[in-house]
């Protein structure tokens, strides 16, 4: 299969980077790549079903891997993994010599491994530049959900229909469920049993990068985990923040101390954010040095800066966020500069995850949550037409449709964009520019036995 063809079946397959960016894969496709990586580093705290799946699809992943490594040409294909993931890298382990050029890539348990341009450092030594792209470099990476889903479109014909969803904190059974994309989050935690607080929000994402939810909302192709947290949990009370209060607060209490920048990990890969003195010149509107502001571009919105690294409790990667939307929204592009060299100091400021845990109050939660493979039995989805960066998809059913699982409802637009498929049988109730719902009584019937 040459470039094109994978290209179109991965677009009309509705593939986009299940780790949380919804880029469209097939754009990914690149006869520069030299070097190909399976990202399994399962960057946020608490989520587990990357290596889940891995552990259980071991020889259907790696060889998807394998065949977009060969499609594309790359010189080498890397499975960057922690090295705590034992039972997922025993079960490579037994399928890695049937795929010569194929490495695993053995990562710490430190945040953000997952991030990409700190996976592709730690396994090529490679430093993605400032605002560039990892092709820039040589480098194409993908997510193991995505190649999943990239050997389900190839291999069986199976479009992108349903997802796993990590459903952690205050509940029942933790667990990790698939199902329908479109399925609310609030049926999507039902099926970790009963909520054992009394007070509680959906947090959507990881801890780290995630954001307070509701149960009305659907499940994408980019939700990964539903974290159930008490309304007074640190992490809820950091996203109720007022840029305004934040503000006030780094003016009176920032040190100056430089924790925000020396655990940063973008400045210890050489590129130009500098929380701390980006925080300074917000607090006072110091233009002094206009740089600092455009640096603002380069952050990754990681968090560490804000839920780790300050001893004030400020909020430099919330500021850093309002000023980068500020900039994106009148035109401004991250200028192009090369990263200053990678200090050996680099290699002593990586934060452990059990750290990270213990700091954010998230040791309680960190239990098991079983991967459940089935797909879950519901009554109603909402379908959205923009689960991915670029053109949102073209409705191509009405009210009214009978439609059944795979089939496409939505198709790419022109430019940067994928199909949207049926997620469940059903009739379409509902289609606006925005979603497509489709309902299935006979299903509400069937969940309904089942929880009796």
């Amino acid at each position: 299969m040459d470039i094109r063809e994978l290209s179109r079946v991965m677009q009309e397959s509705g593939i986009v980077g299940a780790g949380g960016a919804g880029f469209p894969s097939y754009a990914k496709l690149n006869e520069k790549t030299e070097t190909l990586i399976l990202n399994c580093a399962e960057c946020e705290p608490l989520l587990k079903l990357h290596r889940q799946l891995l552990e259980k699809y071991a020889a259907e992943i790696t060889a998807a891997f394998y065949q977009i490594g060969q499609t594309v040409g790359a010189k080498e294909m890397i499975i960057g993994i922690k090295k705590s993931y034992i039972k997922t890298i025993d079960a490579l382990n037994a399928v890695l010599d049937e795929y010569p050029g194929v490495r695993l890539g053995l990562l710490d348990e430190v945040y953000p491994a997952g991030d990409e341009v700190v996976l592709i450092y730690e396994v090529t030594k490679k430093v993605v530049k400032p605002g560039g792209l990892p092709i820039d470099c040589g480098v194409a990476v993908f997510n193991v959900e995505t190649v999943y889903n990239v050997y389900r479109a190839v291999e069986k014909n199976i479009p992108v229909v349903d997802k796993l969803v990590s459903v952690v904190g205050e509940v029942e059974h933790p667990v990790t469920v698939r199902v329908p994309i479109g399925t609310s989050i609030e049926e999507t935690v039902r099926l970790a049993g009963a909520v054992t607080h009394p007070d509680t929000v959906y947090f959507i994402g990881g801890p780290m990068m995630g954001w307070i939810g509701s149960g009305s909302q659907p499940v994408t192709k980019t939700t990964n985990a539903v974290l159930v947290l008490p309304q007074d949990h640190l992490i809820v009370q950091k996203k109720r923040r007022k840029a305004s209060i934040d503000l006030k607060r780094a003016a009176a209490s920032c040190c100056q101390c430089t924790m925000c920048t020396d655990l940063c990990p973008r400045n210890r890969l050489g590129h130009p954010i500098v929380p701390h003195l980006f925080m300074r010149a917000a607090a006072f509107q110091d233009m002094q040095e206009p740089g600092i502001f455009v640096n603002s571009l380069f952050c990754s919105s990681c968090g560490l800066c804000e839920m780790y690294s300050c001893m004030q409790g400020l909020s430099p990667r919330s500021l850093l966020a309002d000023y980068k939307a500020g900039l994106r929204a009148n035109g401004l592009k991250p200028p192009k500069v090369e990263p200053a060299m990678v200090g050996e100091e680099r290699e002593y400021r990586k934060v452990p995850m059990a750290r990270l845990m213990a700091r954010l109050n998230l040791v309680q939660y960190n239990k098991k949550a079983p991967l459940q493979d089935e797909v879950a039995a519901v009554s109603k989805v909402k379908l959205l037409l923009s689960q991915h960066i670029g053109a949102p998809a073209s409705a191509s059913v009405h009210v009214g449709d009978t439609v059944q699982t795979g089939q496409m409802i939505a198709h790419p637009a022109q430019g940067l964009s994928v199909g949207i498929h049926a997620s469940i049988d059903g009739v379409v109730s509902a289609v606006t520019q925005k979603y497509i719902i489709i309902e299935n009584g006979d299903n509400k019937q069937k969940g309904s036995a089942q929880n009796e």
